[in-house]
């Protein structure tokens, strides 16, 4: 099972993003689709996937992004106004859930993109407003001609392992009962390994010598982030919990993991969503 969010079908055509001529052949391409949307949420088509719409149905004053390529035939997303950040509707779980895979990778990259546009207006050199430019993928600034790219910000996400026992915890926000990975953003001058530890540290009270990578995701909420799947082996199973970052902690067997994973009736905890890498890393560690 792929992490969520990835496999996307998508060409990116990077060799169109800088050619004027090309993008706008791709706009005024017949054969051209536009990613619908409900605000900042996908629009789930009858059939099951994502729901695209024709050139002729797209307000002609907003600015489209060239998602990419798809048997030579463009796939755009409108640049919707919108404060997207951390939220998340129930409306974009419920299509997630429902998405297939591939769809689910399409509509990441959109919001991920989207998301960026709205929170980089202006310019971060000489507050100059910006505009759109290289197809979507970028924004320059109208006073000093600065140039700005959508950036990716790395974030560890990991269980600890003793004695065949794994870590998680919950946010208190999260539905009751549910319990996921650890998490953290990496910070300056620090190495994957070395946040791994850090945040176990923090959040857990925990001390852990080697850290071996799992897999990783992007993720598109909150801005668009690199989920980077560790697991870490701990020194120790005494927990001190920071109950600022956390409301709790446990250490799970891997018969309660699958039983989490499988939604029996029984299960000591709700698992995460299988469209988010902690399920994909939970499920990984019960099979190693």
């Amino acid at each position: 099972m792929n992490p969520g969010f990835t496999g996307s079908p998508l060409d990116r055509a990077d060799r169109l993003r800088n050619d004027v001529e090309a993008f706008n052949a791709a706009l005024n391409d017949w054969r051209a689709r536009v990613l619908g949307l409900d605000g900042l949420d996908p629009v789930v088509a009858s059939e099951g996937g994502l729901k695209w719409i024709s050139m002729a149905e797209v307000d002609v004053s907003v600015d489209l992004i060239l998602l990419g390529l798809a048997n030579g035939k463009p796939h755009f997303v409108p640049l919707v106004e919108g404060a997207g950040g951390m939220a998340r509707s129930p409306a974009v779980w419920r299509a997630l859930s429902m998405l297939p895979a591939e769809d689910a990778a399409i509509y990441g990259t959109a919001r991920s993109l989207i998301d960026w546009h709205n929170n980089h207006k202006y310019c971060g050199r000489c507050g100059g407003s910006t505009k759109v430019f290289r197809a979507g993928w970028g924004r320059q600034c109208t006073a000093c001609d600065a140039e700005h790219f959508p950036r990716t910000d790395p974030v560890v996400i990991m269980i600890a392992e003793y004695e065949g026992k794994a870590l998680l915890g919950r946010q208190s926000a999260w539905p009751k009962g549910n319990y996921s990975a650890l998490a953290g953003f990496l910070e300056p001058g620090e190495s994957i390994e070395e946040a791994v530890r850090r945040e176990i540290m923090e959040e857990a009270g925990i001390s852990c010598g080697a850290v071996r990578y799992v897999t990783s995701q992007p993720w598109p909420f909150g801005g668009s982030q690199l989920m980077i799947a560790c697991v870490a082996d701990a020194d120790g199973d005494q927990l001190t919990i920071d109950y600022n970052e956390l409301e709790d902690a446990m250490w799970v067997t891997k018969d309660e993991a699958r039983a989490a994973l499988a939604d029996a009736p029984d299960k000591r905890f709700g698992a995460p969503p299988p469209f988010a890498i902690a399920h994909t890393l939970l499920r990984r560690w019960v099979e190693m």
